[in-house]
């Protein structure tokens, strides 16, 4: 029941449908705490439970274990907080764990690593949260299914785990708004599925699902219903503490459609070989201390609609081409004074920026300017002064007239006394 205002209560007449295996109440207008009594006497055979959009506060459902069928749980965009409570490991089939959006804290369940369901889970949403800690490392080491992970806007910190790169099916990594620290991993390029076509499909629970995304720069919801959204490949590593250089591996990754790596810490030069990931729509790399020339390559890239390099240290001249050509916002490039070419000025020979050369200029011009005026000025402030005032005039030279008599009354004197030694 999408959009149907049951609330603020819980319906107490489901209680009685004891065949249901789907119950959606999206954006029911649903509030409060979930009674006891309420979840644990609708049907033990639900797979689908779809709370999502409400005003749902309190603690999660301690008692999973009631449900041992269930494959979707989507509690998005509530009011929950407290912890992940650990009878969610008593789920046998489990596809899909939204939890995304509510005020959940603390670590991940230690008891995850021992749920031998979660070898099914293939999408994983946490974000906006407030949990702590570190990535666990079964993600990757134990658990590979995952073709959505999204654990954006936490307080996740630690270093991004190389055991991320073990998982073939991945399709959406969003790490964003963290705390993470550290350097990108160097093995990405085992990231299989945004190497090569993938066969395999999404498990639908029948009705619509939702994901939100960050996309060109904003954030987007896809509605998916029985196929396989493909083309949705992103990786969001973006609003961390990254250091170090991009590694050359992420060229690899030629079926990536969003690569957003901006406001981080990382330097070095933009990988040479980014022109190869020939789907990229967008690239942000804005607010980092990147350096070097932007790579020719990137102007092969046909399908780019959203570029960010700002603030940045970049240098040199900006790559002409037909896409990045339709790219005509200076803001693109903003933040990084030694770019030159479109949208900017026009480069000199040796592919500086004219802007610069004639600032360079301007400077030498001003400098000379006030060493000039301050002549003039010193200059016709005492002589003018002489020429104008008769009576400071006639002081005037009488004052050297005094002085040049004591200098040769001084010189007089000490010849005089070497003439006597002699």
């Amino acid at each position: 029941m999408h959009n149907c205002r049951l609330g603020p209560g819980f319906p107490v007449w489901l209680q009685s449908q004891t065949e249901l295996v789907s119950v959606t109440l999206k954006n029911a207008g649903l509030s409060g705490p979930i009674p006891e009594e309420w979840v644990f006497k609708i049907s033990s055979q639900i797979q689908r439970l779809d709370l999502s959009s409400n005003q749902i506060s309190g603690k999660l459902p301690f008692r999973f274990n009631s449900f041992p069928n269930l494959r979707f749980i989507v509690l998005s965009h509530n009011q929950f907080d407290g912890t992940i409570p650990s009878s969610i490991c008593s789920i046998q089939s489990l596809f899909n764990l939204a939890l995304n959006n509510n005020q959940l804290s603390g670590e991940f369940p230690k008891e995850w690593s021992f749920w031998s369901s979660i070898l099914t889970v293939d999408r994983l949403y946490l974000g906006g949260n407030k949990f702590t800690g570190s990535i666990p490392s079964w993600i990757g080491s134990k658990v590979s299914a995952f073709i959505v992970l999204q654990l954006q806007s936490n307080s996740l910190s630690g270093h991004i785990p190389h055991h991320l790169c073990t998982l073939p099916s991945l399709q959406i990594l969003d790490l964003s708004h963290n705390r993470f620290s550290g350097t990108i991993p160097n093995c990405l390029n085992k990231l299989t599925s945004l190497i090569y076509s993938s066969d395999r499909g999404w498990n639908y629970s029948g009705d619509f699902e939702v994901i939100t995304v960050t996309v060109k720069g904003r954030p987007s919801e896809y509605f998916l219903r029985n196929e396989v959204l493909v083309l949705l490949t992103i990786i969001d590593f973006s609003h961390n503490d990254l250091e170090g250089e991009i590694p050359e591996e992420i060229s690899s990754l030629v079926r990536l459609a969003t690569l957003n790596l901006s406001i981080n810490q990382l330097s070095g030069n933009i990988p040479s070989r980014i022109g190869n990931l020939h789907l990229l729509e967008t690239l942000d790399l804005s607010q980092n201390q990147l350096s070097g020339q932007i790579p020719q390559s990137l102007a092969s890239l046909t399908f780019l609609s959203h570029l960010n390099l700002s603030c940045n240290n970049l240098i040199g001249r900006i790559p002409s081409g037909n896409q990045l050509q339709a790219l005509d916002d200076s803001s693109i490039y903003e933040g990084n004074p030694s770019l030159c070419g479109f949208p900017f000025s026009n480069c000199t020979e040796d592919g500086g920026n004219m802007h610069e050369h004639h600032e360079a200029d301007n400077e030498k011009l001003g400098l000379y300017t006030s060493e000039v005026l301050g002549f003039i000025i010193g200059f016709w402030s005492v002589c003018g002064t002489l020429i104008l005032k008769k009576s400071w005039r006639y002081a005037y030279f009488q004052f050297f007239d005094h002085i040049k008599e004591k200098v040769a009354l001084a010189i007089a004197l000490k010849v005089a006394r070497l003439k006597a030694r002699q």
